[in-house]
């Protein structure tokens, strides 16, 4: 039994670490695709918090599928493990993110690597530890049907995504604010301009009055 747990961590510190590589370069895939439709319902198309759940869940899902079949025999309950691993991973995601930014009142592009790498392995910890204890065996049904609603939602959202914050592109939010601004500044300039036009036809009427 030594040896298999030697192998179960050997094998799960590898996943850990092609989840860290592959999901740190699907952040680039749709754009490299040139936006590629079907790519997209896999890896992110937008910067919302939403779309970078994606980073965590599907390459995890692929490791947690090799997993599973490596170690199905040895170890029966590695497939209730994996899944909560990887839907506590993925959901971390956004609690991290808005945890930190709830106290810095802005988003860090250094803490948001380091969320992603923290949820990483907290969720392949979790899944080791599981796996060896057999805890959440009996809701193995439960867990995989929340894997797949989960895996049916980022499809389904991911070029409708509801009005929520979490499906809200930030950098869309500043354009649009930023743009605003700028529509506000022209009125606010267009208004000042046309008093002193104003001014200056009264202050002409005036003069030729007197004269």
């Amino acid at each position: 039994m030594e040896k298999n747990t030697k192998h179960l961590k050997l094998f799960t510190i590898i996943a850990a670490i092609a989840v860290l590589i592959t999901g740190s370069l699907a952040h680039f895939v749709y754009g490299w695709t040139g936006k590629n439709h079907i790519v997209g319902f896999f890896t992110p198309v937008s910067e919302s918090v939403w779309e970078h759940m994606k980073l965590l869940f599907f390459p995890m899902l692929i490791c947690s599928l090799f997993m599973v079949l490596r170690f199905r025999a040895e170890y029966p309950c590695i497939v209730s493990a994996f899944s909560f691993g990887t839907l506590s991973g993925t959901w971390l995601i956004p609690a991290f993110y808005y945890a930190y930014t709830s106290v810095l009142g802005k988003n860090s592009f250094v803490l948001d690597i380091g969320t992603f790498i923290l949820s990483v392995l907290i969720a392949f910890l979790l899944s080791y530890r599981l796996t060896l204890s057999c805890r959440l065996k009996p809701y193995t049904f439960l867990l995989c049907a929340l894997m797949c609603i989960l895996f049916t939602c980022f499809v389904l959202f991911t070029y409708q995504p509801p009005e929520h914050q979490i499906f809200q592109d930030p950098t869309q939010q500043q354009s649009n604010g930023i743009s605003a601004a700028s529509d506000i500044a022209k009125h606010e300039t267009w208004a000042q301009e046309t008093e002193k036009t104003l001014v200056l036809q009264r202050q002409i009427r005036v003069g030729i009055r007197k004269s």
